[in-house]
């Protein structure tokens, strides 16, 4: 072959070889920051939430509304979906490097992504919805806006939730493992000490004062105990720009300088929230919604983000032994609190509380009574636990809110013969912390009503006989609104709750923007378009139990066969 041909042939073997290194590096930039103001949290990925970890960072939106949330990178969307709880109003993209970025509580979506999940929700028939975009269809590019900042959901003021996923297995990872700017020279503060006897749930706790040595390191008086131990803390961490109480990053506990304990929060998996009240003092919490960080690793629990260790937390005090316990707590920049605690070994008197009454978690349980059941399937419990379960007349006490739950257990009401609207009226209620009763369950099976919960506490039936009521906010009947760009209704429930609603205009169904934290229903004019100039609007809605609801009215405005007409002219 000629040299020339040769050189030609090799050139061209090059370019094609190194030709997707090339797509693939046009399709992975640098990391935008989704939003463009200075970055202030208000939560940290990996920290105590209630009954869940937190899955990504919460970033502040200055009490605002609206703000112009970008992709991260370029990729394409994956998911979409709109709930009243939750997330709210979520975007999930898809990118190149095997990462998926999770946007939450957004506000509203950009234009083109609005266009296709309302075209979605028509479709439906649903605000509700939740929708898999094939690959590539809507696709975008860093720094490309995507939504726009909000409350929707399960928030509570505004904010953005920010996560960033493994895309093949979905797993959260730390955020902050890229690149976002947010300053942070604050040590994490630690605010109680505690040493506990055992590693069950009910183990005795003691406090011991913090004494504060200089800017960084903790220490307490002599402390003398002995046995095993274990540590449980009090703490939080704050950056710079942000008042607010979020959790740590790592912590390492030792022995004699021996490693008995450690935790980073690098990754997480949404099963390790399964177990996160066997990490907490969990009575304390329940009771007076202190949260007490245990670090142990108990038996029944299994989290990916405890280091392995020889050990799993406990630390075994030797009468007459001397010992340093060295405690390190970190965040994500590397500032760090200690706490140096000196002990001396003393005998240890052990009070082993007798457990004939305890409940076997291997087994299942069931309660009966005359009108009234309660089962536990087996593993319900973490451990064995004692469990108090009375009739008290009209009540059911299903003991005391001091032990989390693995598992949800079943109450059981016969349905007694009476009147069918009472009957239909009427459901499981659990009453809360002051006794006032709460929506659980209106399920009937095999003449019983049927409720499952995952807390201990007291249950009754209770009644609600009263519908939602609709109340138009921006209009009345018979208005002209041809220069409004809205229709809003508050719709309440003064008891069990909204199960469901629908609107009409002119016998189609129209998408009402639900927001059950102001109660309200918003129609856009944008979404469709009449040839009427009389509008006969139709609201209807639905409680948990059945109770139903309805506005009736009519309005008026300008037709598009009109507004054609005139620009015709």
């Amino acid at each position: 072959m000629p040299t020339n041909i040769r050189n030609l042939v090799l050139r061209l073997l090059l370019f094609f070889c190194g030709l997707p290194y090339v797509i693939l590096s046009q399709q992975i930039n640098e990391w935008v920051p989704p939003l463009d103001i200075p970055l202030q949290l208000s939560g940290t990925f990996g920290e105590y939430r209630n009954n869940h970890f937190h899955a990504g960072i919460d970033i502040r939106t200055q009490g605002r509304q609206g703000l112009k949330v970008k992709s991260i990178q370029n990729g394409w969307i994956n998911r979409i979906r709109v709930s009243t709880s939750g997330y709210g109003k979520a975007l999930y993209i898809q990118h190149y490097d095997g990462t998926t970025s999770v946007y939450a509580h957004l506000k509203k979506f950009a234009p083109k992504i609005e266009a296709y999940i309302k075209e979605k929700q028509y479709e439906k028939e649903s605000y509700t919805i939740q929708t898999f975009p094939k690959s590539e269809v809507l696709k975008v590019k860093a720094g490309e806006l995507v939504g726009y900042s909000g409350n929707t959901g399960g928030s509570n003021g505004p904010h953005l939730h920010f996560e960033v996923r493994n895309s093949s297995s979905q797993n959260p990872i730390n955020p902050m493992d890229y690149t976002l700017e947010i300053k942070d020279s604050q040590r994490p503060q630690i605010q109680n000490f505690y040493l506990y006897s055992g590693i069950n749930l009910d183990s005795k706790r003691k406090e011991y004062p913090l004494i504060r040595k200089n800017d960084s390191v903790y220490t307490t008086a002599g402390i003398h105990s002995g046995g095993k131990v274990n540590i449980g803390m009090h703490l939080f961490d704050r950056q710079d720009l942000s008042y607010n109480k979020n959790g740590i990053y790592k912590a390492t506990i030792r022995l004699n300088g021996v490693l008995v304990f450690e935790y980073r929060m690098d990754k997480i998996t949404f099963n390790d929230s399964k177990f996160i009240n066997l990490l907490i003092d969990y009575k304390e919490y329940a009771q007076k919604k202190k949260r007490i960080q245990r670090f142990i690793s108990h038996p029944a629990q299994k989290v990916s983000f405890l280091k392995e260790t020889k050990s799993n937390g406990e630390m075994k005090i030797t009468a007459g032994k001397s010992y340093q316990i060295l405690v390190e707590v970190s965040d994500y920049n590397g500032n760090i609190s200690y706490i140096e605690a000196y002990i001396t070994g003393t005998e240890r008197t052990e009070i082993v509380s007798p457990k004939k009454d305890f409940l076997d978690p291997k087994n299942d349980h069931s309660f009966d009574f005359e009108n009234k059941t309660v089962y536990f399937p087996k593993n319900s419990f973490f451990e064995s636990i004692p469990l108090l379960v009375e009739n008290r007349e009209e009540k059911l006490f299903v003991g005391e809110n001091n032990y989390p739950l693995q598992k949800s257990f079943e109450v059981r009401f016969k349905i007694p013969n009476q009147d069918s609207l009472i009957t239909s009226q009427s459901f499981i209620a659990m009453l809360n912390s002051k006794g006032d009763p709460y929506f659980l369950s209106n399920q009937k099976k095999e003449g019983e009503w049927v409720g499952k919960s995952k807390t201990f506490g007291t249950f009754i039936i209770s009644r609600d006989s009263l519908a939602p009521t609709i109340k138009p906010l921006n209009f009345k009947n018979d208005q002209w609104l041809s220069s409004s760009k809205y229709l809003k209704v508050k719709l309440t429930d003064d008891y069990s709750g909204i199960k469901s609603f629908r609107g009409e205009i002119n016998g189609r169904w129209i998408l009402l923007e639900h927001e059950p934290k102001n109660n309200s229903l918003i129609y856009d004019f944008n979404d469709l378009s009449f040839d009427e100039s009389l509008h006969q609007l139709k609201i209807e809605a639905e409680d948990a139990v059945g109770n139903l609801t309805k506005l009736e009215l009519k309005f008026y405005r300008k037709s598009e066969k009109t507004e054609n007409t005139k620009n015709i002219k």
